[in-house]
């Protein structure tokens, strides 16, 4: 993303493509575009205030009536055309002001002014730089764990730094969890022009993008960033610990022909994932099915979705994974069976399989500011807009289905819509309708569940599965049914931190002997007390549960490593160690604001917490507030060591 407006048309039939791509544009962000270009206040009048978004909806026409949109898209072409003729745009750079103020009529409702630095650094597309260079002769070495999102971000930021580094993948290629998930419909429930670095664009052909797409993305952005020259290919981390008298960490490595090595380096950065492992239910006779059974995340290579052609297909769980894979098989298959411990709430999306199209990505390209207003009002949208509703009212008097108001009101939208789509079926919807608050687990995007469920050869089986044969699958009720295929989406270790590698730190204590085995902490989610200059990405308490895009908390959180870096090198420390009464205090705080929001409710389980109800997993803050306390390090908060030379 630039800050520089598009340069003119160069070919002459730009200007005349300008009037038919503007109307696949989205209207409250043209109005944006427009009072940018032209500083014309009377565009923010009532007759072009666009109405509130209807739920997770990017209210493409603003609600506004059709001659109204016309009278926007004629203005912001006459305005385009005079920017590329030479006009300077009368808000270059829009102050914070300006586009909080900008925001607050395009989203048709307040935008609390808080949000104004994030947003500002959004519209203008420039993110503070993550750290200046490092000067000249500096000795920090990094290793970083993992090659998906997270460490491909560190990477370039460490590269930009200067920093010399290695980047350690298990996997054969990079990706992390998108390279691992191959299942048929395997996608992202954040809209793709927000989940995506903010400084790498890509023309999307869905607004939901499917696992190839968004694979192949990270392919382009190791490929333009030089990544796969740092990383070190089918790698795994079997043990790290902390050298405190040489003040570096030791890495041990194995590689898949079973060969060990070791590396070393000043700091070390996890960015292994939260949904890397698969949880397999430890079920009796799981070895003895005759037939495919494997866990979502490790679907074979050679089983494509025309090979389930009339197969008895079972798919054990009904979460995100279980959601995108039956709509995709269930024009295939023989017959459908899905087991569901628990239903899920499920919104509504007209966007999901809609494609995004050429003349959106015109405009995208060719309209200034209009990337940087749309990022920024899908960010309004769906980052924290409906963080408020997930606080629990004292004095709320359902004890079960709701926890106030507003989300009583969301249980009522939800329910509307499941009975709508499930119409006279009755049986289904005593099944689907969740007994607990909306935003109690996560939250899920209706990709044609509803419509699959109704299918003649579709079952929705509620008992739990309780074992295996060796051509079927057993139910709590004792009910024996046959498959040829059975597809475990029984979700991840989310609460076992950095499972299962080793990692000791200072003391000789390791972070299972630190966290147990379920119940990780950290400050910031980031770093955590006797583990000098370690760094986790994807960390405790960071998981985004109320909305957004993950790709904006790693931003924050590398930002943050780097800083450190940045400050440990300034100082000349040899190591930064958190201190644990600023640990343990920030996690007070997180505990306190969890036992206060939906997610300790007891009416449902979720993967967020452990065995003993700790939310150990998502965040509690707002995203704006992690912006905020991920933008500077405090050096108070950290025993500050200084560099032994003769380390």
């Amino acid at each position: 993303m630039t800050t520089s407006a598009p340069p003119a048309p160069s070919r002459p039939g730009d200007a005349d493509r300008l009037e038919a791509a503007l109307e696949a544009a989205n209207v409250p962000t043209l109005l944006a575009v427009l009072v940018q270009l032209t500083g014309d206040e009377r565009w923010m009048a009532d007759r072009w205030r666009p109405t509130r978004p209807r739920g997770m909806d990017d209210n493409r026409t603003g609600g506004l009536p059709v001659e109204v949109q016309a009278e926007v898209r004629a203005a912001v072409a006459a305005a385009v055309r005079e920017h590329w003729g030479g006009r300077a745009p009368a808000l270059p750079a829009p102050t914070e002001d300006d586009v909080v103020r900008i925001l607050d009529f395009t989203a048709g409702e307040e935008v609390p002014h808080e949000f104004a630095p994030m947003m500002a650094e959004i519209v203008r597309g420039t993110p503070a730089p993550a750290v200046a260079p490092l000067p000249a002769g500096h000795d920090v070495r990094a290793i970083v764990i993992g090659a998906g999102i997270a460490g491909m971000l560190a990477s370039v930021r460490l590269a930009e730094a200067g920093v010399p580094h290695v980047v350690l993948e298990k996997n054969d290629g990079v990706g992390g969890s998108w390279y691992e998930n191959r299942y048929p419909g395997a996608g992202v429930d954040t809209p793709s022009y927000l989940y995506s670095y903010s400084f790498f664009d890509h023309d999307w052909s869905t607004h939901f993008g499917k696992r190839d797409e968004v694979q192949a993305y990270l392919d382009a952005f190791a490929d333009a960033h030089g990544l796969r020259e740092r990383v070190r290919f089918g790698t795994e981390v079997t043990r790290a610990a902390y050298d405190a008298d040489a003040q570096r960490w030791r890495v041990s490595t194995r590689t898949a022909d079973g060969s060990e090595g070791e590396l070393d380096a000043t700091v070390l950065i996890s960015a292994v994932g939260l949904l890397n492992r698969p949880k397999v239910p430890p079920l009796p006779g799981l070895d003895t099915f005759e037939g495919p059974l494997f866990h979502s995340a490790e679907w074979p290579e050679e089983l494509a979705a025309e090979d389930l052609a009339g197969k008895r297909v079972a798919v054990v769980g009904t979460g995100a994974s279980a959601m995108q894979i039956g709509p995709a098989v269930v024009d295939t298959v023989g017959s459908l069976t899905v087991y569901q411990r628990s239903p899920q709430w499920v919104a509504p999306n007209d966007l999901y399989f809609e494609q995004v199209g050429d003349d959106v990505h015109w405009v995208m390209s060719h309209v200034p500011y209009y990337r940087g207003w749309y990022r920024a009002r899908l960010s309004w949208i769906f980052n924290d807009k409906v963080h408020p509703t997930l606080q629990v009212d004292p004095e709320w008097s359902e004890e079960r289905a709701s926890i106030n108001a507003a989300n009583h009101g969301h249980r009522g939208f939800y329910e509307r819509y499941l009975r709508g789509q499930l119409g006279d079926r009755e049986d289904l919807v005593e099944k689907a309708l969740p007994d607990y608050p909306p935003f109690g687990k996560r939250m899920l995007l209706d990709n044609g569940w509803f419509r699959m469920l109704r299918r003649p050869h579709v079952e929705l089986v509620t008992e739990s599965v309780t074992a295996v044969t060796p051509t079927g699958l057993v139910d709590s009720a004792g009910v024996e049914r046959e498959f040829d295929v059975v597809v475990l989406a029984t979700g991840f270790h989310a609460d076992r931190m950095l499972y299962p590698m080793d990692v000791v730190g200072r003391s000789g204590r390791t972070t299972r002997d630190v966290w147990g085995d379920h119940d990780a902490r950290a400050y910031l989610g980031v770093t955590v007390p006797n583990f000098p200059n370690f760094y986790v990405m994807t960390g405790p308490n960071t998981a985004l549960g109320h909305g957004g895009s993950f790709i904006t908390i790693l931003e924050c959180q590398v930002r943050y490593i780097m800083a450190a870096i940045a400050a440990m090198v300034r100082e000349g420390a040899g190591a930064l160690e958190c201190r644990p009464e600023v640990c343990e205090d920030y996690n007070r705080r997180v505990d306190e604001a969890h036992a206060r929001m939906v997610w300790t409710h007891p009416a449902m389980d979720n993967w967020y917490r452990n065995a003993e109800g700790r939310v150990v997993s998502v965040l509690p803050w707002r995203i704006i507030d992690y912006w905020t306390l991920t933008r500077e390090v405090d050096l108070d908060d950290y025993l500050v060591e200084p560099l032994r030379r003769s380390a």
